[in-house]
């Protein structure tokens, strides 16, 4: 049996825009679950989409695995369980057969998943875009506000001098009417 795996030990990475995870047991707990390559091949497929959310991606974003399996004769089984953990996801894939795995494994899954870290900021820049929309609004209605308050004195303005003039008149005539008297 291989030596237990140490530090220094990353099991996932960003490197530009893709997310990469490291070989995934089928281990819970500390331990390889019992169940053979069966129990395995689910139980690193788990480990893996746990993996995966720890930075925003799921398995619909795994553009590649590389797959270890001790015993290339479990092949038939490893291939079942991978594809019901995949479900439609289909990613490029190698399976290579090796003499032993650490912790006594027999199955190992490592992948690659494409998400552009350009693909992560559309949501903070949708709601910068949409607090600036609303200033705008804001700002026009403001202006909107002013100038139908500024219509409205105009407009008592024109009733004014409207009165102002019909009042006029009648001061003229009752000038006139005063002229006439003299």
């Amino acid at each position: 049996m291989a030596a237990p795996a140490h530090p220094p030990y990353t099991p996932i990475v960003r490197a530009g825009d893709w997310v990469i995870v490291s070989g995934q047991l089928g281990m819970k707990d500390g331990a390889i679950v019992p169940g053979g390559v069966r129990a395995q091949t689910q139980q690193a497929v788990i480990n893996l989409k746990a993996q995966l959310a720890t930075m925003g991606a799921t398995i619909d974003d795994i553009a590649k695995t590389l797959c270890f399996l001790t015993d290339m004769d479990t092949f038939p089984t490893f291939n079942e369980m991978y594809a019901a953990g995949f479900g439609k996801a289909r990613p490029a894939r190698s399976t290579i057969g090796v003499k032993e795995l650490p912790f006594g494994g027999a199955v190992e899954i490592e992948a690659w998943a494409f998400l552009p870290v350009a693909a992560k900021k559309p949501a903070k820049k949708k709601a910068a875009k949409k607090k600036a929309a609303a200033k705008k609004a804001v700002a026009k209605k403001a202006p909107a506000k002013k100038k139908a308050a500024a219509k409205k004195a105009g407009a008592k303005k024109v009733v004014k001098k409207s009165a102002a003039k019909k009042a006029a008149p009648k001061k003229s005539v009752k000038k006139s009417a005063a002229k006439k008297k003299k």
